[in-house]
């Protein structure tokens, strides 16, 4: 693939995850839709987890993770937080595709013994799929450490939905390899097919 088309297949990608996360927060009270949550395959394409959930992480995390934060910390009401953030997320947080670096994020549990499987082989594929479409991305995994702005905007967002998140958790970035990828439609069986 050349530059053109790997350019064309990344910003394809992001309009659509940015799409589905407006859905996902307008219509679906923030719970994450399935083309959020990938499978989580090794380099030889073996699963490892059936799901995990993925972040999309912002070029300019400090307003984002400074409101999170803020929500979090000033209200002993989790719902009241939820709903606040919530309402943040439904606004324009996934209007522009472009806001987003190239680097999704996961948070894990300190003890998630495949964080230390990851860390080795640093490199793992990400398999996407939801409405029409599926990715595959080939991404190089690292694990970020205490203080770094990617690493905070991860752990602020999910405080969110899980207050009691604790800092020993692990957060991964993946950074994809847009010339290795490929995007599909998934195919759907006519309706007829089906009787």
């Amino acid at each position: 693939m050349g530059k053109a088309e790997n350019t064309r297949l990344r910003h394809k990608f992001f309009d659509w995850q940015c799409r589905i996360r407006q859905m996902a927060m307008r219509a679906d009270d923030g719970r994450p839709s399935p083309g959020m949550r990938p499978r989580l395959l090794d380099a030889e394409g073996r699963e490892l987890a059936a799901a995990l959930t993925v972040l999309l992480a912002p070029k300019a995390s400090e307003e984002s993770t400074a409101f999170f934060r803020f929500q979090v910390k000033k209200s002993a009401d989790p719902r009241e937080t939820y709903e606040k953030a919530l309402r943040f997320l439904q606004g324009d947080y996934y209007q522009d595709p472009n806001a987003f670096k190239d680097r999704l994020l996961a948070t894990l549990p300190g003890d998630w013994p495949l964080v230390e499987a990851l860390a080795g082989s640093k490199r793992c594929l990400l398999d996407f799929a939801e409405g029409r479409w599926a990715y595959l991305l080939p991404c190089k995994v690292k694990v970020l450490k205490a203080g770094k702005a990617d690493r905070e905007a991860a752990i602020w967002h999910n405080r969110i939905f899980n207050p009691a998140l604790p800092d020993t958790v692990h957060v991964l970035a993946f950074n994809p390899d847009w010339a290795a990828a490929r995007a599909e439609p998934v195919k759907t069986t006519p309706l007829q097919n089906l009787r």
